[in-house]
């Protein structure tokens, strides 16, 4: 597996967070979905990457800079057909290095608060990430958990 900086160009990783927003949408209520959609990923601000096993997308995420030195954790998502297989722990990690080396010193998130999003909170706090208060434009919102973490 190889993980690259992506410019949201190819059709693959269009198709891929497509499903990703159309899953957040099934499980999560439309004021409470955060995800970011195409053009926003596009931004100066973010860098996003994805996972390849070949020539197949089966893993991306990327961090959006909120300030010199804070950054949020946006799109992670692992294919379906490859789900605990240890892709996101290996991109987080990626992920966490990568944002250390940018100069970042605090990294956070927002996810889902319901059990549909339990894995993806385990393991963020695998990695060391513990609830906070809503960060930068957030809001409280009972269909949200918010997490940080120093680097």
């Amino acid at each position: 597996m190889q993980i690259v900086v992506d410019d949201l160009s190819g059709p693959q990783i269009v198709e891929f967070l497509d499903a990703h927003v159309q899953e957040m949408r099934s499980v999560t209520p439309l004021e409470s979905k955060h995800a970011l959609d195409l053009d926003s990923l596009r931004s100066p601000e973010v860098t996003f990457w994805s996972v390849m096993d070949g020539d197949t997308l089966v893993g991306c995420g990327a961090i959006k800079r909120i300030d010199a030195v804070h950054a949020e954790l946006k799109s992670m998502r692992a294919a379906s057909a490859r789900k605990r297989s240890g892709i996101a722990s290996r991109l987080l990690d990626h992920i966490v290095i990568e944002a250390q080396r940018m100069g970042f010193t605090r990294l956070s998130l927002e996810t889902g608060a319901d059990e549909f999003f339990l894995p993806a909170r385990k393991l963020y706090e695998k990695f060391g990430f513990e609830y906070c208060e809503p960060f930068a434009d957030y809001r409280p919102d009972p269909n949200s958990a918010f997490m940080t973490r120093k680097l």
